[in-house]
């Protein structure tokens, strides 16, 4: 599997773990629906699925996992979901007059402003919900990730990630490595290496990984972690496929019309017809407002 997948690895030689997302013809799919975004956005709601798939991969879980960025800036939102099987999806919303006007300064993050990040994992109604809020920080997006887990998990976490287009087509890659708890099965007692030169070597050496090394399509995923790893006896495991889905359906558009008043119905109708766009997939549904019209209710 070349691309479009998630995959875990462990460094043999120490107390770390890793997992590595490869993203080509399907983040390609997912940005190419989204005509009417500029450059910018594209590359931010690239950059929110690949940090969506990373750390959805850290849980075991049946539902679905969301990561969404909101703040204040020109660009107001992007949300991204992966579900367990691995269907994925991603949309983001902006004001064009000012991105126009506030052209970001180096970094894209700081086109959100101030505001936050939520991770949210729904395993339908009769499971717990579990979410993780942080502070948006306009270095990047994983700047945030990573002040959470120093502030909130305590669980050292380096990543890189880099989203950008090869040949002309989207591609992603993100790779994450941590610490595993000392009380993991893994965990040897006789070695030497439960030190902090293991996580400042790992650190160092992802830290040596190149951009172009990250998009270039003829480099596989196992082939790019020896590069960096073979010293430390990287052992991958199986990946997850990763293709794009969207939940959206002519049944769950009705039901949201099924909910307005007469008086919203009818501040849709254009053309004499209702036209509701998909914000994650572009997908649209064409309805006959008469179907919704409830008429005056009678005592």
């Amino acid at each position: 599997m070349q691309d479009n997948f998630v995959q875990s690895f462990e460094l043999e030689s120490s107390r770390i773990r890793g997992r590595i997302v490869r993203l080509g013809a399907t983040l390609e799919e997912i940005l190419g629906a989204h005509k009417t975004y500029p450059e910018d956005v594209l590359q931010l709601t690239g950059e929110t699925l690949t940090l969506c798939v990373m750390l959805s991969s850290m849980l075991k879980y049946d539902g679905i996992f969301t990561l969404q960025a909101q703040g204040d800036g020109p660009v107001s939102m992007l949300v991204a979901d992966v579900t367990s099987a691995g269907k994925i999806r991603a949309c983001g919303s902006f004001k064009q007059e000012r991105l126009a006007a506030e052209p970001h300064t180096g970094n894209l993050a700081s086109l959100l402003g101030a505001g936050h990040m939520a991770f949210t994992v729904d395993q339908g109604d009769n499971t717990d919900r579990y979410q993780g809020i942080v502070e948006l920080k306009p270095e990047s997006l994983i700047a945030s990730v990573q002040h959470y887990f120093t502030q909130s998990e305590q669980i050292s976490t380096g990543m890189v990630m880099k989203v950008g287009r090869s040949n002309g087509q989207w591609r992603g890659c993100g790779i994450m490595v941590q610490q595993m708890p000392e009380d993991t099965a893994n965990y040897n007692k006789d070695q030497s290496n439960v030190h902090e030169d293991d996580w400042r070597r790992t650190m160092i050496l992802l830290s040596s990984v190149k951009d172009e090394e990250m998009l270039d399509p003829a480099l596989s995923a196992n082939d790019l972690l020896y590069r960096l790893f073979n010293e430390e006896g990287v052992r991958v495991h199986e990946p997850q496929a990763l293709v794009h889905q969207c939940r959206c359906s002519p049944a769950r558009v009705e039901n949201i019309l099924n909910g307005m008043s007469d008086e919203d119905i009818d501040d849709m109708v254009v053309d004499g017809k209702i036209t509701m766009t998909c914000e994650f997939c572009s997908r649209d549904y064409t309805f006959d407002p008469a179907q919704f019209k409830k008429g005056e209710k009678t005592i």
